[in-house]
């Protein structure tokens, strides 16, 4: 009996454990500071929004590294986002991740919520963002997300087609060492192949258009020290529904590692449009362990 996105989702703590064990058994801990990145919303290591061709945790090619990471997102509509989501890294090549995003709904559908479990697989297919500094080539990784929404009642009634689906990815990732203005500089660009409506939490698919598209995904950030990371990230997301115009995502964050393996992540967001409330802004709060 092979598990489900969703009943792989409700065993997260035992999940979550297992990771953090292996990595503990592997004495992970080589790569410096800060690539782990900081967990995106859908559980892969990268930004909030956008995944990295970085693998997850602190592992070096011989080690196996672990992150866990709790995500908080607030509009000002009163929509709200939780995402908890664990990943491991093996052998700074393969990264498999679990997440759990819920989301609040607001006065849209006053009390209601909807669930979205998703499993993610990460490749390293070339390249070493951080120490190929000679080479001109980035870091590039194939992934996959395979995602579940668990309560299709309303994403149904907008038009959404399709309860699941599996997005797929391509990142592409460089960071120059000592880059702007002399600071460790990070640039990534990820293409996107899905159908989701935003992010999956309202279902894939629409009345309007039903067929996958990719979609550019881009990010950068400067360590302004060791510790301490700014940074912004852009997000496309595909317009399927016919009941509303679903616009792209953006964010300006900053990120401090107060101990090598914990990070705090503030973001001012701006998710634009979700059912009926236009130009969602609010906050986006994010804690995550790295091993």
């Amino acid at each position: 009996m092979h598990a489900t996105p969703r009943s792989t989702a409700r065993r997260f703590p035992c999940l979550l454990l297992a990771m953090l064990s292996c990595a503990g058994l592997a004495q992970a801990g080589d790569r410096l500071t800060a690539t782990t990145g900081v967990g995106t919303v859908e559980g892969s290591g990268g930004g909030g929004l956008v995944p990295w061709a970085l693998i997850g945790g602190y592992g070096s090619r011989d080690q196996v590294g672990a992150t866990a990471h709790l995500t908080r997102v607030r509009t000002d509509g009163g929509y709200t986002l939780t995402t908890t989501a664990a990943a491991i890294g093996v052998h700074d090549t393969w990264e498999a991740s679990v997440a759990q995003m819920r989301f609040g709904l607001s006065d849209t559908v006053p009390g209601q919520s909807v669930t979205l479990d998703v499993l993610g697989l990460k490749w390293r297919v070339l390249g070493d963002a951080v120490y190929d500094q000679d080479s001109g080539w980035p870091q590039v990784s194939v992934g996959a997300q395979v995602k579940h929404n668990e309560d299709m009642a309303v994403p149904t009634a907008l038009g959404a087609r399709s309860a699941s689906d599996t997005d797929f990815t391509v990142s592409a990732t460089k960071v120059w060492l000592g880059g702007l203005a002399g600071y460790n500089t990070l640039a990534n660009l990820t293409l996107r192949r899905t159908r989701a409506n935003q992010f999956g939490l309202l279902g894939f698919g629409g009345d309007v258009r039903d067929q996958a598209q990719w979609m550019p995904e881009v990010s950068g950030a400067v360590l302004l020290r060791d510790d301490l990371a700014v940074g912004a990230e852009w997000r496309r997301k595909p317009d399927n529904l016919g009941v509303f115009r679903e616009e792209s995502a953006h964010d300006v964050f900053i990120a401090w590692w107060p101990v090598r393996n914990l990070s705090l992540t503030a973001a001012a967001v701006n998710l634009g449009n979700i059912a009926n409330k236009g130009n969602q802004r609010g906050w986006y709060v994010s804690a995550q362990a790295s091993y």
